[in-house]
């Protein structure tokens, strides 16, 4: 295989991403004397971004397919207060308070993506409707109180893995990844090696403090489920192509209309599952929560090389984008920068992200 073709399958802007992530990451050690970089920040940074990642996750294989979703902030905040007055006001047991939110999320999905894909009402419409139902039907429903469940509720959001499995979980996850490198040729095997060294040090770094937390493994098995998923199945690979070149997509047999009503299904679930782990992160469910979130979302899968205009995206580069974003919260928290420094900073980012990502399409075209 000649060095040319080699260079292809390097994921340059994987790096450059890394690259500038650990930028951030030595510019916020320095100003912070130090203190962005200690196991406890880093740990409690992890797990303040696992909200925002599932919800990335499940944004990348929206945008892939072509399609957009604005609900998601308003919907998982919804069905975590859902989930709470499941379990508090209706005392209903654990299981019945995890599960119910994530079906009804499943519902109200298929709800959105038949209005898409049958009716074709464009997705923007759609869910910016969907996203002002859910906030007043979160409002209606909590009366504007915080609902505070008990404290076996809490574990999806504050509780630690044990250290022996968390060495577990990287051990398997360094030879798996030690196992891609050496299948791999030339120097597109570095990156792999890379992948492996970091799954280590990350459990050595957050077993320093108390253990990886919960919603970080969430979060790790989600991303490793739906990268099998787009990657490795016939509808993964259809939804890329719908996105790519709909009109081909067509033409080739591909059902269009059941994919994007599966994919907002999907959506609909992931809201759930970070809908109950937001609720149990904050340790109460509010009539705010999850607002803004949608944007956050679709940032960081922007962030993280996922294109606007559909066809390509990957899972593992919209958790990237997603920890950029919640470094620079972090980082500039810890500096008691100005709050309104935030949402300017990360707005010129995306701006960048997606300038980035239009001059590279419009390179190759030529």
């Amino acid at each position: 295989m000649s060095e040319a073709k080699l260079r292809v399958r390097i994921p340059w802007r994987a790096l450059s991403m890394v690259g500038s992530l650990i930028a951030i990451w030595i510019a916020f050690s320095i100003t912070t004397d130090g203190t962005f970089v200690t196991p406890r920040n880093l740990t409690l940074l992890a797990r303040q971004m696992s909200v925002t990642s599932i919800l990335a996750i499940g944004m990348v294989m929206v945008i892939v397919s072509g399609q957009i979703d604005l609900s998601v902030g308003a919907l998982a905040g919804l069905l975590g207060a859902s989930s709470a007055m499941i379990y508090v006001s209706l005392g209903w047991p654990l299981p019945a308070a995890f599960v119910l939110p994530l079906l009804l999320g499943a519902v109200l999905g298929f709800v959105q993506g038949t209005l898409v894909a049958r009716l074709r009402i464009p997705p923007f419409i759609v869910t910016l409707g969907g996203m002002l139902i859910f906030q007043g039907s979160m409002l209606g429903l909590t009366g504007g109180v915080s609902i505070s469940p008990a404290r076996p509720y809490l574990f999806v959001g504050q509780a630690y893995v044990p250290h022996a499995l968390g060495w577990a979980g990287a051990g398997v996850l360094c030879v798996g990844l030690l196992y891609k490198a050496a299948r791999a040729t030339g120097s597109a095997r570095y990156p792999w090696i890379g992948l492996a060294v970091f799954s280590v040090a990350f459990a050595a770094l957050m077993n320093s403090y108390e253990g990886v937390p919960f919603p970080v493994l969430v979060v790790l098995v989600l991303a490793t489920a739906f990268t099998v998923l787009a990657k490795h199945t016939t509808f993964g690979r259809h939804l890329y192509a719908i996105g790519g070149n709909r009109e081909a997509a067509f033409y080739s047999g591909i059902s269009i209309d059941r994919h994007l009503i599966a994919v907002f299904t999907l959506m609909g679930v992931m809201a759930g599952i970070a809908g109950v782990v937001l609720t149990a992160r904050v340790g109460s469910a509010t009539s705010d929560a999850g607002r803004m979130m949608e944007l956050d979302a679709i940032a960081a899968a922007v962030i993280g090389g996922t294109s606007l205009l559909g066809g390509q995206g990957t899972i593992w580069g919209a958790l990237l984008g997603a920890l950029v974003m919640a470094s620079l919260d972090n980082g500039m928290s810890l500096m008691n920068t100005e709050s309104f420094w935030q949402p300017i900073i990360k707005g010129i980012i995306l701006i960048l992200a997606v300038g980035i990502d239009m001059a590279s399409r419009k390179t190759r075209s030529h």
